[in-house]
């Protein structure tokens, strides 16, 4: 695989049993069939150096039949089959790189025109309409040319100058905090382009010039114990400065690895998205190496135990956690209760307990993402992206909650508070 130097990304002595238990625990998600197949997991496997090639050939045969389960064509609204968002298709079509299929079947190449559409649309919207956001975020638009571009597929100038404008000009920085995640996919993306042939001379210097920034923007993310934003951003900013060509040379670098190493090792990184983003960053690789990926002369390596993680929870031990539900200005809250749940619930498991209980209402919906699912919808209160209104979750006063609501393992007596608020 070219442009790895995985000899230049040095993992400390002794973490070679953590990367492959998280090795395995992405390998027994596959053959959990209640999940939906995430093809973020089949990339995280894919670049890793252990493989057992039956499971994962099976993951991407589920992962076919539900990105192509027609073999005359892709979901249409007309069909009544959800479609892909531009995220999702790009994920999907970086599984395939990373499998070697053949993209020139007349349905892999309607695939990839799939995703140009989507990302003419995305851009129209940012000219047009939805307060100059894409239908999506740019973290998807990101995905979405990171994707055309590990194909080999030439990008609309037009496409790529968007996402190179709005990264100059700090759109994904709001104040002080910087969206490490979206810069980093942005980066990923220049990185990619750069190294395409398609491309006059003016605008790889303009590539090469975002490439800089973003790298500069990285590096001076990271905080006192090495991650760069938090922790879960972590793995996706190493991934860029791997494909930049930082590794060793800065010790940023190296000391954010081992900031997600010794969270690997505390169990951390319990959601799939997150662990597949960090396997390739244990093995010195980022999503830019798909495209050079050849499938050859790979061997099984691993081996899976019997024994599968689950989180424990005790019906038999009980905590407390007071929740309450906020939409500045207005007060009081719209919801201030205590709920009882299980010893080792997650937050997901609080809020359907809250809901549950008849003397005091409380509602929620939540939409499925391939990070698992987020909250959309509080006491009939929805979030909307056009508006730029969300539910935030707090740990009281006001610590930000980074994991999601299915991850969330709140303690006995916490004060979760769910704030809807404008970013």
């Amino acid at each position: 695989m070219a442009g790895t130097d995985t000899e230049a990304q040095k993992i400390p002595n002794g973490s070679t049993p953590h990367i492959m238990s998280l090795n395995e625990e992405l390998l027994k998600r596959t053959e959990d069939a209640s999940e939906q197949p995430n093809p973020s997991v089949y990339l995280g496997l894919r670049l890793s150096d252990y493989h057992i090639r039956e499971k994962e050939n099976q993951y991407l045969q589920r992962l076919k039949d539900v990105f192509q389960p027609s073999s005359i064509s892709i979901p249409t609204p007309a069909s009544g089959q959800e479609q892909p968002n531009t995220g999702q298709l790009a994920l999907y079509l970086l599984a395939l790189r990373a499998a070697c299929q053949d993209m020139e079947t007349p349905l892999q190449r309607q695939l990839v025109t799939q995703l140009k559409l989507h990302l003419h649309k995305e851009k129209e919207s940012i000219g047009h309409k939805n307060n100059g956001r894409p239908l999506t975020n740019y973290y998807q638009y990101g995905l979405g040319v990171l994707a055309l571009c590990v194909h080999n597929k030439k990008v609309d100038v037009h496409v790529i100058n968007k996402l190179l404008a709005e990264e100059k000009h700090g759109g994904f920085e709001r104040g002080s905090q910087l969206f490490v995640d979206t810069e980093a996919m942005s980066g990923l993306a220049f990185v990619c382009l750069e190294r395409a042939t398609f491309y006059v001379p003016e605008l790889v210097a303009e590539l090469n010039q975002a490439v800089q920034r973003v790298k500069k923007k990285i590096l001076q993310a990271q905080t006192p114990d090495g991650t760069f934003g938090n922790i879960y951003s972590t793995p996706l900013a190493v991934q860029f400065l791997i494909a930049a060509g930082v590794r060793n040379k800065e010790p940023e670098c190296p000391n954010g690895t081992a900031a997600v190493l010794r969270s690997l090792k505390k169990g951390s990184f319990q959601n799939p998205l997150v662990g597949s983003q960090l396997l390739p960053v244990l093995h010195g690789k980022s999503y830019v190496d798909i495209a050079s990926m050849e499938c050859q002369a790979e061997e099984d390596s691993l081996v899976l135990s019997t024994s599968a993680p689950a989180r424990v929870t005790s019906q038999d031990s009980k905590i407390t956690i007071h929740l309450t539900v906020k939409r500045p200005p207005r007060n009081p809250p719209l919801y201030n209760e205590f709920v009882r749940v299980p010893a080792g619930s997650s937050l997901l498991d609080v809020l359907k307990a809250a809901e549950k209980r008849s003397f005091k209402p409380f509602s929620f919906e939540t939409q499925e993402t391939l990070s698992g699912p987020m909250l959309t919808s509080v006491m009939g209160v929805k979030a909307s992206q056009g508006e730029r209104k969300y539910w935030k979750i707090l740990q009281f006063p006001h610590t930000t909650v980074e994991q999601g609501i299915a991850d969330y393992i709140p303690q006995d007596k916490e004060s979760i508070i769910l704030k809807f608020i404008r970013w």
